[in-house]
């Protein structure tokens, strides 16, 4: 068993609902690993230190004992996953100029963000897969691989949203 460290946040079905109402619940649920956080009317983090054999059994264990609790609750990201230069500084624990001269000065073999903007954004995942295989950066297996669930469930939350009609077209065209 492995620990994976990493963060959902779900918002409810009615934002009225007092969030204090479930925390009691979500602990004697399996929420008893995180850290919760209420700060939004109708929104709830939880930041999780769970152990088990895989991240994917770890983040959609924690989704389903807060489901168990709220069950209209819709996750809205699970992290961690988009960051930008300064995010992926601190997690490596190094100054986002070095990122910032890698990403940039390798950039027909970096990933790209998936925005491109002031900040521009990527997914962790991608950043530290190719820091590992091309950069040779020593990488820890946990984090790499809670970043990576972390990305599927985000897209696999967004792939919801298009239409189901054009789901199979779409998927054609981009792979």
């Amino acid at each position: 068993m492995k620990e994976y460290s990493f963060t959902l946040k779900f918002n409810f079905p009615d934002a009225r609902i007092d969030p204090d109402h479930y925390i009691e619940q979500l602990y004697e649920s399996g929420c008893d690993d995180a850290l919760i956080g209420i700060g939004k009317q109708g929104y709830i983090a939880l930041e999780f230190i769970r152990s088990a054999a895989s991240a994917f059994d770890a983040v959609s264990t924690a989704i389903v004992d807060v489901k168990k609790v709220i069950p209209n609750a819709s996750l809205i990201e699970a992290t961690p996953d988009f960051v930008g230069l300064t995010d992926t500084a601190k997690i490596l624990g190094c100054t986002r100029q070095n990122i910032r001269n890698l990403i940039f000065n390798d950039d027909t073999r970096s990933p790209s963000p998936v925005y491109e903007g002031t900040p521009s954004i990527w997914h962790l995942a991608e950043i530290l897969t190719w820091l590992r295989e091309a950069k040779t950066y020593s990488i820890d297996d946990s984090l790499l691989e809670v970043a990576i669930v972390n990305m599927e469930f985000n897209i696999a939350r967004k792939w919801r949203n298009v239409e189901p009609d054009l789901q199979e077209n779409i998927r054609a065209l981009v792979c």
